[in-house]
């Protein structure tokens, strides 16, 4: 990505001499080398964040790590300094190793979070796919942070195309939930970037069947050096048989906002992506979450605080879970009177981020800052 410094300079100097020049530039974490080349040109440019705004905010600015260092491992394992006190929104210490190798450099030379404070410092403002319903007080923590505007672009709900019936052929997994009681199905997908393993799969299909629920799974290849392992090879002999009268499970693609919107569906046991908790939102769905790595870990922290949902039980050492753990989990959502208190809070959590208008005066807001900050930027 690196090597794209040098075309990206030729790219910007034609347009602007041929009288295209951009008015921003919305760029990731990782250009660090991007908002110097577009200075040099007059254009300002604009960091977006698709993560948990709390993670950034746990990473902290350059001043507050340099005021407040963090060296060992179990230093990343507590709120920081600049954290809310009582903040229960924190890494676990397995979990805090991969916060630490974000503060050392890579194999490119620059550690990510150099990447991340040199754009911070160099971008006119910073965009994140969140809103104060969700993480109230986190933006007035990033403005002092990073001393620019943090702004909350609100939750960008999907397009109704991805929603509704459109009157196509329905899938195979569309058909299977059709055939479904209300309400009875917990929808189970891990993402593509959980580091998945054989006993990790099989430890959670066990604990699936051990609940006793509806399932339908989005199963995605484990990370394994055997490239005979794939598909369904990788579940408990039998499971899918003894599972047939109420579990489906799936290995290619899902149409995932479909299945979550489908009135099936009453909870999602998810590794909280932000993409998919969002999009869980946006169907009131309490969650089973299993996280594993990046911002995944606080994004349940932050579900759990809002009483949205339950962790799966694991082990503080080696972060490993069984199928006991999953059994209760998804019990303690779909079953049991728990479930009640958490389904109630997803609906009104719902509520308010289905709220077209008040997604839309995010949208708005972001606009009238773009527009207010290009201004200021080079006159």
């Amino acid at each position: 990505m690196d090597g794209l410094a040098a075309p990206f300079t030729a790219f910007i100097a034609d347009a602007v001499a041929g009288g295209r020049r951009p008015d921003w530039i919305v760029n990731d974490f990782c250009h660090h080398w991007l908002p110097s080349i577009a200075a040099e040109h007059k254009v300002p440019c604009a960091l977006f964040q698709i993560v948990l705004a709390g993670m950034v905010a746990y990473m902290g600015s350059r001043w507050a790590n340099n005021k407040h260092p963090r060296a060992a491992l179990e230093d990343f394992a507590i709120p920081p300094e600049w954290f809310p006190v009582s903040s229960t929104i924190v890494y676990n210490r397995l979990e805090a190793g991969w916060l630490a190798g974000c503060f050392r450099p890579n194999a490119s030379g620059v550690s990510d979070i150099e990447r991340l404070w040199q754009i911070n410092e160099l971008c006119r403002v910073a965009i994140y796919r969140s809103c104060e319903e969700i993480e109230p007080g986190m933006f007035a923590l990033l403005n002092n942070l990073f001393q620019k505007p943090s702004i909350p672009v609100g939750i960008l709900p999907p397009s109704h195309e991805l929603v509704d019936d459109d009157g196509s052929i329905r899938s195979d997994i569309l058909q299977w939930l059709d055939g479904q009681p209300p309400k009875s199905v917990i929808y189970v997908a891990l993402g593509s970037e959980a580091p998945l393993s054989v006993k990790v799969l099989q430890e959670l299909a066990l604990g699936l069947e051990l609940a006793g629920v509806r399932f339908m799974w989005a199963l995605r290849r484990p990370n394994t050096t055997n490239a005979d392992v794939g598909g369904h090879t990788v579940l408990p002999d039998g499971f899918e048989e003894r599972t047939r009268h109420c579990g489906l499970v799936n290995t290619g693609w899902v149409p995932q906002v479909k299945v979550l919107a489908h009135r099936a569906v009453g909870a999602f046991l998810t590794h909280c992506g932000w993409g998919s908790t969002l999009e869980s939102f946006m169907f009131g769905l309490p969650l089973v979450m299993l996280p594993f790595v990046v911002d995944r870990p606080l994004v349940a922290r932050t579900m759990v605080e809002r009483g949205v949902g339950i962790e799966v039980a694991r082990e503080e050492g080696d972060g490993s879970f069984d199928r006991d753990g999953v059994a209760a989990a998804v019990r303690r959502v779909m079953v049991e009177e728990e479930g009640k208190v958490f389904a109630m809070k997803a609906e009104k959590l719902r509520e308010v981020l289905a709220d077209v208008g008040r997604q839309e005066r995010y949208i708005d807001n972001l606009v009238d800052n773009l527009r207010r900050y290009k201004d200021e930027a080079y006159n």
